[in-house]
């Protein structure tokens, strides 16, 4: 009996020394997490650049337009152009851009001047629109761009289908007390 409780103690002592094996199976328990944290922080960090460079698409296609003081068809094609670039080095595809004059008259009512649009539907004249307290000033105009981005991740494990990012911006024009387009005038 005691050669058997010999040799089983000494199994015992060299199934603890062996750690070969342990590492192994440490190394297949921590990847699936290590790579889902890297997959996450890497979609994560594309998600807050494309955010960003939807915040400075609107307020660049804004900029553009509240800088003449008349605008025609080709010009808003050139602004939504130079908007779009700012993208890079993600897909301007996606994007959806509106740029709107807004009239706010006597009565601090804000309604939709003139309006255009890049992949999305431009905005009726004449509509109402609600503005921010501080920017309803009566008497006054504004330049008004909405910009949206379907943000689709590279590895769509946890999100499936894309998550759509958007900003909005507004500018007094500079040149003019409104911005020109087409048939409009300014009171």
């Amino acid at each position: 009996m005691s050669g058997l409780s010999s040799r089983i103690n000494q199994n015992a002592r060299r199934f603890r020394r062996d750690a070969g094996g342990a590492s192994a199976v440490e190394f297949a328990i921590i990847l699936p997490m290590m790579l889902v944290l890297f997959f996450g922080t890497v979609e994560l960090s594309n998600g807050v650049a494309v955010d960003r460079k939807v915040t400075l698409t609107a307020r660049t296609l804004s900029d553009l337009v509240s800088q003449a003081s008349t605008v025609a068809d080709s010009d808003f094609t050139n602004s939504f152009d130079a908007s779009s670039s700012i993208m890079t080095p993600y897909s301007s595809g996606p994007v959806k851009a509106i740029i709107s004059e807004v009239k706010v008259d006597s009565a601090g009512v804000a309604t939709v001047a003139w309006s255009k649009s890049r992949n999305a539907t431009a905005r009726a004249p004449g509509s109402s629109v609600t503005l921010p307290a501080a920017l309803a000033v009566p008497s006054t105009y504004l330049i008004w761009s909405e910009v949206s981005y379907t943000y689709t991740p590279v590895v769509g494990y946890v999100l499936k289908t894309g998550l759509t990012l958007s900003d909005q911006f507004f500018t007094r024009p500079r040149q003019s007390a409104c911005v020109l387009y087409s048939q409009s005038v300014c009171p």
